[in-house]
C-alpha cells in the first residue's frame, strides 16, 4: 500500500537472503532442477502507481537483480499502471501477449484484479499477488509485509505516545487517514489501526479513505477537519509517510500548534526527514527489496515446477508476510542509519541538519 524511500540495496543482501529462505523455494534454476523449465521463460512485474516512488527506486530494482541471479535467461517484462485500473488491466493482457508465463502483480484495484487472476489461470500462467492482497481470487501465491500489523504498531505506538504524555482522552479525539478504498493492504492496515484505536479509549473524530493514496487529497480532507475541530485533533494515523505529509501540510497552513503526532508507513526519505524534524511521530521500516527478492524467487521456483511454503494462508492464498519495523525518533538511528538502510548524507540536508545532530545522526 502502501510509498518513496531510501535504501543501500547491495548492504540488504543478508536480510534478502534471510527472507528467501523463509520462502521455502528451491534456489535452482531451471538447468538444475527437475519439473518445469524457467531458463528463458518470461516473467512480468507489473506495478499500481507513480506516486509512491518506492516502486520505481526499490521494487523494480530489487526484483530484476534477483531475477538475474536466479534466472539469467529469463526476460523481465515491467510496466506500472500509474494508478489506473484499466491501464493495469490493459498491461496485464499486453505481458500474457507477450509470453509471460509468471505474474507478479501489485493491484491498483484488488477487487478488478480478480477476474485478471482467473484469466491467467484459464492459459496457465502463474500469478503471485504481490505488496497488496487479492482477497476475491486464489492466487498461485501472496507474498507481503504485514499490513495488518503495520497498522496496529503505528496506532498503538500512537496510543502510548499520548498516553505517555498524559493527554486527557476527554480534550478530544483521533483522525484517521487510511490508504486507498480500491487497494486490499489499505483495508488490512486499516483494521490493524482499528485495533489499536478502538479500546484505547481516545475516540476517532472523523476518517477517511484516501483514493490513490494521493497525499494531496489527504491534504485536502485533514484541512478540512482542521476546520472543524481544531485544537480537540489529539493526534492523526495516517497510514502511509505519503498521506502523513499531506497530513502534517494541512496542519501548517492552518498554524497548528503544538502540532499533534502524526503517524506514517514506508519509512521513505521525505517520511524519515519530518520524524527528524519533529513533525511526524513514526513510520514503518519495510525494504520493499526484501520482498521483491522473494517475490522473484516464487515465480523462478513456481516456473520449475516447485511448489513454495507458506507460513500462513490469506484469503486462500498461500502467504508469505515478512515483519515490519516501527521507527521513532529514538530508534531511528539504530534502525535506519545502522542498518545501511539510509545514510545521513540521505537525511541531513539542509534544514534537516539539526535535528540529526540532536538524534546523534550526524
Amino acid at each position: 500500500m502502501t510509498t518513496p524511500v531510501r535504501r543501500a540495496r547491495l548492504l540488504l543482501v543478508p536480510l534478502v537472503l534471510t527472507a528467501l529462505a523463509a520462502t521455502g523455494c528451491s534456489t535452482k534454476t531451471a538447468s538444475d532442477s527437475g519439473g518445469g523449465n524457467a531458463s528463458k521463460a518470461t516473467v512480468a512485474f507489473l506495478m499500481p502507481d507513480e506516486a509512491s516512488t518506492r516502486y520505481e527506486q526499490h521494487d523494480r530494482p530489487g526484483f530484476v537483480a534477483e531475477m538475474k541471479k536466479l534466472c539469467s535467461g529469463c526476460k523481465v517484462l515491467y510496466q506500472n499502471a500509474d494508478g489506473d485500473a484499466s491501464k493495469q488491466q490493459q498491461q496485464f493482457n499486453s505481458v500474457i501477449s507477450q509470453g509471460a508465463k509468471a505474474i507478479v502483480m501489485d493491484p491498483v484495484d484488488s477487487t478488478a484484479a480478480a477476474s485478471l487472476v482467473g484469466q491467467a489461470k484459464s492459459q496457465g500462467v502463474k500469478v503471485i499477488a504481490y505488496d497488496r492482497p487479492i482477497p476475491k481470487a486464489k492466487a498461485d501465491y501472496y507474498v507481503s509485509f504485514d499490513n495488518q500489523a503495520i497498522g496496529k504498531a503505528i496506532g498503538q505506538s500512537l496510543i502510548d505516545h499520548l498516553k505517555k504524555k498524559k493527554v486527557p482522552p476527554a480534550s478530544g479525539g483521533l483522525l484517521e487517514v487510511n490508504g486507498s478504498p480500491t487497494d486490499a493492504a489499505a483495508g488490512l492496515i486499516k483494521k490493524g489501526v482499528h485495533e489499536a484505536l478502538d479500546t484505547s479509549g481516545y475516540k476517532t473524530l472523523s476518517e477517511f479513505d484516501t483514493p490513490e493514496w494521493e497525499p494531496s487529497k489527504a491534504q485536502q480532507w485533514v484541512s478540512g477537519q482542521v476546520s472543524r475541530f481544531g485544537p480537540k485533533i489529539l493526534g492523526i494515523v495516517a497510514a502511509n509517510d505519503g498521506t502523513a505529509g499531506g497530513a502534517i501540510a494541512a496542519l501548517k497552513a492552518a498554524g497548528t500548534n503544538p502540532m499533534p503526532p502524526v503517524t506514517g508507513n514506508d519509512a521513505t526519505t521525505a517520511g524519515l526527514q519530518l520524524i527528524i524534524a519533529g513533525d511526524q511521530y513514526n513510520t514503518i521500516s519495510k525494504p520493499s527489496e526484501i520482498v521483491a527478492a522473494a517475490a522473484a524467487k516464487v515465480a523462478v521456483g513456481l516456473l520449475n515446477g516447485k511448489k513454495p511454503t507458506a507460513d500462513t494462508t490469506l484469503f486462500g492464498t498461500p502467504t508469505q508476510l515478512f515483519k515490519p519495523t516501527l521507527v521513532t525518533a529514538q530508534n531511528l538511528k539504530s534502525e535506519i542509519i545502522d542498518k545501511k538502510i539510509a545514510s545521513p548524507a540521505d537525511l541531513c540536508k539542509g534544514r534537516y541538519s539539526n535535528g540529526c545532530k540532536k538524534l546523534g545522526i550526524s
